[in-house]
């Protein structure tokens, strides 16, 4: 399970002050930016009208990666070739929010491993794109534990889980920056309190790390006590440290994802002690 030296964590820039002090491993300016990659990927499921336009910052620091996903506004492909070389602390320190987020992941990515941190190793065994979406999926919507007629607030909407969590009788509140329809036509919120004050439980991506929704959702699920089950590629070493600090659970998913390769891919599930439920391969 995931521990921190830095005590309870209210936010995310506390996490990286902590990290810069050298409170949880070695202090970073005694490490370097060995790479850096700009990914621009697509994504569209056979039968869907959704196109999914995703761009990734990867930051490698020994044998980790960090990762980002942000928006086509946020960075220019040239940021690959300014962070590789550059000294951790400095990449910490940038003033570009996925450039912060990326080097956090790294460096907790490579100070404590999901492999000898988290509660369980899954795989999601070999196949298609939608596939692998599925098997992850139902494992973050059985990680969740859902009960029939609960009202589950999904903050960062992907059809598959949408799918998930009906499938498991619960109410999908749905709320999303881009998406505005589901697959089936459910109307997709813009504004987070609105469903969150609506839950019984939460689901977010790691996306709520990269624009800067995370510190009021972390917020408003410990003062209204909800549940609340993460699924992350971007910040999934960020999202650990705070298991058992707002985050009952987590499914994290380190580079490389599950959308670049048809083989097996490993993801790791976290708990906050309280959760009974087994992560099985699936």
């Amino acid at each position: 399970m995931s521990s921190t030296k830095a005590g309870t964590l209210g936010s995310v820039a506390e996490l990286r002050q902590a990290i810069l002090e050298g409170k949880l491993g070695p202090k970073p300016e005694t490490l370097t930016v060995t790479g850096a990659s700009y990914i621009y990927q697509t994504t569209q499921f056979p039968s869907s009208a959704t196109k999914y336009h995703n761009y990734y910052l990867l930051v490698r620091v020994e044998a980790a990666f960090g990762a980002y996903s942000h928006t086509s506004d946020q960075l220019d492909m040239e940021i690959a070739a300014q962070l590789s070389g550059m000294p951790l602390d400095a990449a910490l320190r940038d003033n570009r929010l996925p450039v912060q987020i990326a080097a956090m992941d790294a460096y907790l990515g490579a100070v404590q491993p999901h492999r000898e941190h988290c509660a369980s190793a899954v795989e999601i065994s070999a196949g298609t794109p939608i596939h692998k979406a599925k098997q992850r999926d139902a494992l973050i919507a059985d990680l969740a534990d859902i009960q029939p007629s609960e009202a589950v607030a999904l903050i960062g909407a992907v059809n598959p889980l949408v799918e998930a969590i009906k499938q498991r009788g619960g109410i999908c509140l749905p709320c999303d920056l881009q998406l505005k329809e589901t697959q089936w036509g459910d109307a997709v919120e813009k504004d987070m309190d609105i469903v969150l004050d609506r839950a019984d439980r939460v689901i977010c991506t790691g996306m709520t790390l990269g624009n800067g929704t995370f510190d009021c959702l972390l917020a408003k699920v410990r003062e209204r006590n909800l549940p609340l089950i993460v699924y992350a590629q971007t910040g999934s070493a960020i999202m650990a440290q705070f298991i058992r600090q707002g985050v009952a659970s987590l499914v994290a998913e380190p580079f490389p994802f599950t959308q670049f390769s048809a083989s097996a891919s490993q993801v790791y599930c976290y708990t906050s002690g309280k959760e009974h439920v087994e992560c099985r391969s699936v």
